[in-house]
């Protein structure tokens, strides 16, 4: 019994040290690849400018407060990346849309990831009928453009920030649920996963402690350049008054309401538009660092 006990506690040490030096490995990789860590600093800083908007420019004050008799001003000191046409700071509005574009970015990539990962793994395990009726739904799916599906979505439900990402969620389904079917169907007839079918493992065991820990390669990368096109999905609905709501400070909604004046104020569209730019670009450059590291056939 004491050998059992001791045989199972070197296995888990084992496990971890094999974890650990994966991770070390990955990291290696994504450290290499300068451009990666270039998009993982800027995604990193505008967490933390999400997460401590209050602190660093109070939303009451100057990202909402109306002064007319600053309004169109550029950047200056006072206000660093100048006014809007109501005499807002366009800076801490700029800070305060960081948290809802990353919140329904990843709020929507998540509804994306479940909805999707469950079906994926359902139609790619159990395979025939099941397979065929679900796949031909997600390629009815797949057959209408994201944005317009998420329009007609946000249409149906109304324009608020949950039927945003509920829209949002739902338009990127089909895409997490090919990547987790292939995924499952390449990794369902190894040996473990035989194994654990002879040791009379309940299907959803199966899926959820054999197969589904071997298929979150692709399904991280995935789920990182989703974020970016749903961040840019959420700014283009804004700009077409079907996303988010003024006075809220979203960054497409700032673009929107900020075209009348770009003649005579071109900061008011420049600034939000360069930062959707860096946002979008940094989470891609994120996304195929993390598949070169990720890949086990890029090792170097």
């Amino acid at each position: 019994m004491k050998d059992s006990t001791a045989a199972a506690t070197v296995g888990k040490e084992q496990s971890k040290k094999r974890k650990r030096s994966q991770m070390t490995e990955i990291w290696r990789r994504m450290r290499r690849n300068r451009l990666a860590m270039f998009g993982l600093v800027i995604v990193s800083i505008l967490i933390i400018v999400a997460i401590f908007a209050n602190q660093i420019a109070d939303y009451n004050t100057v990202a909402i407060k109306q002064n007319v008799v600053e309004r169109l001003q550029g950047p200056s000191a006072e206000h660093w990346a100048g006014t809007d046409e109501f005499g807002r700071d366009i800076f801490a509005r700029l800070v305060h849309g960081a948290r809802i574009s990353l919140l329904v970015g990843v709020v929507a990539v998540c509804i994306a990831l479940v909805t999707g990962g469950i079906l994926g793994a359902i139609a790619g395990y159990f395979g025939g009928t099941v397979d065929n009726v679900i796949m031909r739904i997600m390629d009815i799916f797949l057959s209408i453009p994201i944005l317009l599906l998420a329009i007609m979505i946000v249409a149906a439900l109304g324009s608020s920030m949950l039927n945003l990402m509920i829209a949002i969620g739902l338009a990127s389904m089909p895409t997490f649920a090919r990547i987790v079917r292939a995924s499952v169907l390449s990794v369902k007839d190894q040996e473990f996963v035989e194994a654990a079918r002879a040791i009379g493992a309940k299907h959803n065991h199966i899926i959820l402690r054999h197969i589904m820990p071997n298929c979150l390669s692709p399904i991280i990368v995935q789920a990182t350049l989703r974020v970016a096109t749903a961040i840019l999905s959420t700014a283009s609905l804004s700009f077409i008054s079907l996303g988010i709501q003024a006075p809220a400070p979203e960054w497409g909604a700032m673009l929107a309401s900020g075209r009348a004046y770009i003649r005579d104020a071109p900061h008011i569209v420049i600034i939000p538009g360069l930062l959707i730019m860096i946002t979008i670009l940094s989470l891609n450059l994120l996304g195929d660092g993390l598949r070169d590291a990720l890949d086990p056939k890029l090792k170097r």
